[in-house]
């Protein structure tokens, strides 16, 4: 697989590690590390043996102190691995462990079909030796250097098992069982990759290239990577795009998906956001580039999604706690088995010490430490396809344990913006053609927000106005074909005396309703009554109806008027309403609400940022169209489609029972085999596939969260 690391833009330090070939010593490294507040995030590549560590050059020195102290070689690197060397590195392994199984396999076959002989059985050992020379050499050295630290790991656990099997004449065993323990450990570390580079392979996907206008109005296929802010760029059908941008000429319909997991095509015209990595899937258009190459979402995105695979979760933190008490252990009951059992029950010596290397064979917690961090990275990886962006394990363990979620009204249950809702004459009737381009002309002369989803919402075009003026909290007037005009607010209208019962009774149902109500009138009364609002998103209720299907108590928190609050509210069945709070009451109604039990929060602004950091989890809506991250917020929503919380804390909860499959998989197996070992029902071919078996099904059962 190919290696796609992405080194920080402010540069980083690259090293390579000859001996981290495996998920467990990559677990050991970041364990060195945990203590360096100043590493802001490092990148693993297995396949290439390389790591990026993304921290200021001052603490170089000491990063790789603390590598070597753990008993790892770390050599500093120019330039990442190429594509290449990563590929031929990979064809070397594979060859390498392919002859150690042919050759452990024929030390086999000596053993149980050539003549006795010192000469044939010499010939066996020879090509065991050479077996375990290919395939264990690396094993045996990182064993060593953690007993000479007194740790006892998994590799210590495999060089006292096969350095024993070989003293007691079991040496095609021995040869056999490092040949398939390496190569357990090889299709576990490439496993890993796989969900790691799920998200990852996307940016293989975006275009090295990209069709740039030169200064003589001619175009150019320019690299990507030299692209400057401020260019245009020009996208014909079918092509991905390389650059984020803003359209500036064109229009046509773009897969999103990569980025912000939407199904459908968006539409895309003058003044929108496209990104890259994307797919043109209508006509030609051209966009001003507006990040550098290294500055586009969908590389933000990797960025995060490999910082994110940092954090440990609790129930990965909980395993390696296990671990480290849990080899220990077994190895004193080996140690017990081999030694306690001939003084004390009279077992014969070799039987004893045989069991005893069966049982550290089993014993090795391969399967256990590698079940939670192929489950966490799958499952950060599948949100991240689907446009939900979560920054860290942590987070995807705490969203199944939410009760209650709050949520933000405006821009995230609403569309954030006022629409014009209704359109009539004062007696109900149908508003004439007329009327509504004289209120189309003075509402389009307006910047005031109401004013402006009128001008919206009325069809034609406006038409001159003279003596135009704006009343503050009020409304506008002017003179349009020669008529004295106004359109204004409810209490203007009625200051002026133009209020009938009958209207009145109109406007308090619409306002009951949480619209604005706007009104034309003309020196002789009221020729049209407007109604605006804040719409709930189409998809809102359907995303409520989900979180209520997950047992999770939706609650509005909103700044608006109650009256507002509860017409969405009364959309949305949602039940409980808390109106006209401050930021600062949005974050103590939070500390509230988790009385109930864990709380969420959703909110798609600056002043949702206080109750976004103090809910258990916060998940902030359309992350990819802001120019910022949202950095209070633990779970990013790439677009503003609200169903994707529900489907977060479905994830949340199907990543929870695969990690507990995992472990009593690898924990239930290795006992089966612990009583087969100690009853001498179990040999160390039957160890080593026991332990190889139980790590492939817990890989395998992690990388399901990568389907579809």
């Amino acid at each position: 697989m190919a290696a796609l690391p992405l080194p920080p833009a402010n540069g980083g330090l690259l090293l390579r590690i000859p001996q981290m070939d495996c998920p467990t010593e990559e677990g050991q490294i970041r364990r060195a590390l945990e203590g360096f507040t100043d590493i802001r995030s490092l990148r693993f590549d297995l396949p290439a043996r390389a790591l990026t560590v993304d921290a200021p050059h001052a603490v170089w020195p000491a990063v790789t102190a603390a590598i070597t102290q753990a008993g790892f070689k770390a050599e500093a690197l120019s330039v990442p691995p190429s594509a290449e060397q990563t590929a031929r590195a990979q064809r070397r392994e594979w060859l390498r462990l392919v002859a150690a199984l042919g050759v452990a396999a024929a030390a086999e076959l000596l053993h149980l079909l050539a003549p006795q002989g010192m000469a044939w059985q010499a010939a066996g050992m020879v090509a065991a030796v050479i077996a375990i020379a290919l395939s264990g050499l690396a094993v045996f050295r990182k064993g060593l250097a953690a007993l000479l630290r007194g740790q006892l790991n998994i590799n210590a656990l495999m060089a006292v098992a096969v350095s024993g099997a070989f003293a007691i004449g079991q040496w095609p065993e021995a040869a056999m069982v490092m040949a398939l323990y390496a190569l357990a450990e090889l299709i576990e570390a490439r496993s890993v990759e796989r969900a790691r580079h799920a998200i990852t392979g996307l940016l293989a996907l975006t275009p090295a290239q990209a069709e740039v206008r030169q200064p003589d109005g001619s175009w150019a296929r320019l690299d990507a990577k030299t692209v400057a802010v401020g260019a245009t760029v020009r996208v014909k059908p079918g092509e991905r795009l390389a650059l984020d941008g803003r359209v500036t000429a064109g229009q046509s319909a773009v897969d999103q998906s990569p980025v912000t997991g939407e199904s459908v095509p968006v539409d895309k015209a003058a003044g929108d956001a496209v990104f890259a990595g994307t797919i043109n899937q209508g006509g030609s258009f051209e966009f001003e580039v507006t990040q550098p190459a290294a500055g586009t979402v969908l590389a933000g995105i990797i960025r995060a999604v490999e910082a994110a695979q940092g954090q440990r979760a609790p129930t990965q933190r909980f395993v390696d706690r296990f671990a480290a008490v849990y080899t220990p252990a077994i190895f004193v009951l080996a140690l017990a088995v081999a030694v306690g059992t001939p003084l004390l029950l009279g077992w014969p010596w070799l039987s004893a010490i045989y069991k005893a290397l069966v049982l550290l064979v089993i014993a090795c917690p391969c399967a256990l430490v590698i079940s939670t961090p192929v489950t966490i990275v799958s499952g950060l990886a599948a949100a991240a396809r689907r446009g939900i962006l979560i920054k860290g394990g942590v987070h995807l363990e705490q969203a199944r344990r939410l009760r209650v979620l709050a949520l933000d009204k405006t821009g995230t249950l609403t569309e954030g913006r006022p629409i014009l809702v209704a359109q009539q004459a004062p007696d109900g009737a149908a508003l004439p053609d007329r009327v509504a381009q004289l209120a189309l002309s003075l509402a389009a002369r307006s910047d005031h927000p109401v004013a402006q989803a009128i001008a919206r919402g009325l069809p034609g075009e406006a038409r001159p106005v003279n003596e135009f003026a704006a009343a503050a909290g009020r409304g506008v007037t002017g003179r349009v074909d020669g008529m004295a005009l106004l359109l204004g607010n409810h209490r203007w209208i009625h200051e002026r005396g133009l209020c009938t019962p009958a209207l009145e009774a109109v406007m308090q149902a619409h306002e009951a309703e949480g619209r604005t109500v706007s009104l034309l009138a003309d020196e002789g009364g009221v020729l049209a009554l407007f109604a605006v609002a804040d719409t709930a998103k189409p998809s809102s209720r359907e995303a409520v109806a989900a979180l209520r299907e997950l047992g999770i108590a939706p609650v509005m928190l909103t700044g608006d008027n109650p009256t507002t609050a509860q017409a969405i509210a009364r959309q949305l069945s949602i039940d409980e309403v808390r109106a006209e709070l401050l930021p600062q009451d949005k974050q103590a109604a939070i500390g509230e609400l988790g009385a109930r039990g864990p709380v969420g929060m959703v909110g798609d602004g600056v002043n949702d940022s206080p109750s976004l950091a103090a809910a258990a989890v916060g998940f902030s809506m359309g992350a990819a169209g802001t120019d910022t991250a949202k950095e209070a917020a633990d779970v990013l929503i790439m677009n503003d489609d609200l169903r994707k919380v529900a489907e977060t804390i479905r994830l949340s909860r199907r990543t929870h029972a695969l990690l507990w499959q995992n472990i009593v998989l690898a924990l239930g197996i290795k006992a089966v085999f612990f009583v087969l070992a100690v009853f001498g029902n179990a040999t160390m071919w039957m160890a080593v596939f026991a332990d190889m078996g139980a790590s492939l099904l817990v890989v395998f059962n992690g990388l399901r969260l990568l389907r579809r």
